[in-house]
């Protein structure tokens, strides 16, 4: 699943900074990643730190640049960018102490162009790298939240099977207004790992078949997405046997447009996405892609702190591919 996004890569060259440079599993992946001339990584870190850990695991990584937040030459300017995006919510030293962290220093690298993407969390947790995002990031025109979605891929006989889950680490209890832009996004996501998105907004319910507050947010849910985008197929609020299985769907809710051929599905909540995706990534041996996060105005995604180098070598790729 991956040639595609390799391909785009290489055509278009990117760069992307690792917040936690000394850390093996990031240097594994940024040597492989060097190697393969796939993209420019940038490693955050005390330079003699992470040319240590590197020698230390045999990880060639002469000629990928790293920077020290202590000793970075444009520290002042940066400084006084972030002052400014903060808009007296922090203090110039409110500013300068976070910005001798990898995760607000990465996030600033992005935001002033020197870097287009950027990869943390192998040790910082999921909010030390969405809030600083959002903080100096932030959201793109017309969205309110960040969200996120998993990519399911498992191969198969006749080829590959792939499907779309959102939101499974991100939003505990959206609203019916976060569920549009959730769906939204998360077909956008769809489109880019080639995936033509059906969207099913998922339920205890289908069509009307069961009642309750979380049902009507979904349908609700539903109505908005197709007045906001009308070009997408969707459907709700649909059962996943519904979505899914199209003997189900001639049963449960013949004729609609989605059901039964569903490929993006979107949970009422973080429970059911989180337990629906490792669901489907542990008994149906799918390969999960993700947290990917949507509706910033630049690439940023999380790592999970049990991480490993190849997974850290795929979501570098993806998170810069999203660009």
């Amino acid at each position: 699943m991956l040639e595609n996004l390799i391909a785009t890569l290489k055509a278009n060259p990117r760069s992307i900074v690792f917040t936690e440079g000394a850390d093996p599993r990031i240097l594994g992946a940024a040597a492989r990643l060097k190697q393969d001339e796939i993209l420019t990584p940038i490693l955050i870190g005390n330079v003699e730190e992470v040319k240590t850990a590197a020698a230390a695991g045999a990880f060639e990584i002469d000629g990928i640049e790293i920077i020290d937040p202590l000793t970075y030459p444009e520290m002042d300017a940066m400084v006084q960018l972030m002052v400014e995006l903060r808009k007296g919510k922090m203090s110039e030293e409110d500013c300068r102490k976070a910005l001798s962290k990898g995760n607000y220093f990465g996030t600033m690298l992005v935001k002033m162009g020197k870097a287009d993407a950027l990869l943390g969390g192998a040790t910082y947790s999921t909010a030390d790298t969405v809030r600083p995002a959002l903080q100096i990031i932030k959201t793109k025109p017309g969205n309110k939240i960040v969200s996120s979605c998993f990519i399911l891929h498992r191969a198969t006989a006749e080829g590959e099977e792939k499907y779309a889950m959102g939101d499974c680490a991100i939003n505990i209890t959206p609203s019916e207004d976060d569920l549009v832009e959730i769906a939204i996004e998360t077909a956008r996501t769809a489109e880019i790992f080639g995936i033509d998105p059906r969207v099913a907004m998922l339920s205890y319910s289908t069509l009307g078949s069961g009642k309750g507050d979380s049902v009507d947010m979904v349908r609700n849910a539903t109505a908005k997405v197709k007045e906001a985008a009308p070009q997408l197929a969707v459907d709700g609020e649909l059962q996943f046997d519904a979505a899914f299985s199209p003997v189900v769907a001639e049963t449960k809710c013949k004729g609609s447009p989605v059901a039964g051929h569903a490929n993006t599905f979107i949970f009422p909540d973080i429970n059911a996405g989180n337990i629906g995706y490792k669901i489907a990534q542990r008994l149906g041996g799918f390969e999960a892609f993700g947290p990917i996060l949507q509706g910033l105005n630049a690439p940023i995604n999380d790592l999970s702190r049990g991480c490993n180098t190849e997974e850290v070598y795929k979501m570098a790729i993806i998170t810069t591919a999203l660009k």
